[in-house]
């Protein structure tokens, strides 16, 4: 089983490469990964528990907790991501999720659009926003990751070759509101989750619950810019 589960995760890695994160897609394509990605949750080897530890109140180590670490999106199919390559602005650069119980932060930088008409050599500017999630334990589905929304941060990294740490960040701040716990809300199944589909040590697949679409991982050591 582990050769076939390796003969699809490098099929699925050329896909990915090659119709550049899903935002280059064609229907066919689509249809490729989706069912690549079918194939591989029916062997993910971590069928039961892949969330545990996410909230950090376990009392585990950090250590053994599968999903933390940093992630950077190679595939997704989720629309409220692939319309931000509709923008006349910007284009989003690296993806990543990173996983550090109890909080996971989706983090997208910006590349503007007119760079890629210069030179290579010319100074480049990037802005990295972030977005702030307490992830928690849904009980009826052991490899069910809730989310409740914290923080916004937007900054820039660089503006034409420079670093921009003397320009202040713009935040905010959400209402702290677990939605699980709300009146007529059904704990298991509240707004703010994502499933996991396959986890192992390299590579992530989730299906995020609203609006819907699947995110495709891999492993990495660092996210910066």
């Amino acid at each position: 089983m582990n050769a076939e589960r390796d003969e699809l995760k490098t099929k699925l890695l050329k896909l990915c490469a090659s119709y550049d994160r899903g935002f280059g897609a064609s229907p066919k394509s689509r249809k490729e990964v989706e069912e690549i990605i079918k194939q591989l949750g029916e062997m993910n080897p971590s069928p039961v528990d892949a969330a545990r530890g996410i909230d950090g109140e376990s009392g585990m180590d950090m250590e053994d907790v599968p999903l933390k670490g940093a992630w950077r999106m190679i595939w997704t199919t989720a629309l409220d991501v692939l319309n931000l390559a509709a923008s006349p602005v910007a284009s989003p650069g690296a993806i990543y999720q990173v996983i550090d119980p109890p909080i996971a932060t989706n983090i997208i930088d910006f590349i503007p659009r007119f760079q890629s008409l210069l030179p290579t050599g010319f100074p480049s500017s990037l802005v990295r926003a972030e977005v702030k999630t307490r992830a928690s334990l849904r009980r009826n589905n052991s490899n069910r990751v809730g989310l409740n929304f914290e923080a916004v941060k937007l900054y820039p990294v660089e503006v034409l070759g420079m670093k921009s740490d003397i320009v202040p960040p713009f935040n905010l701040n959400l209402p702290k509101i677990k939605i699980e716990d709300l009146p007529g809300v059904d704990p298991n199944n509240a707004p703010g989750f994502f499933d996991v589909v396959y986890l192992d040590g390299d590579m992530l697949i989730i299906k995020q619950n609203a609006p819907g679409g699947y995110f495709v991982s891999i492993k990495v050591d660092n996210y910066d810019p």
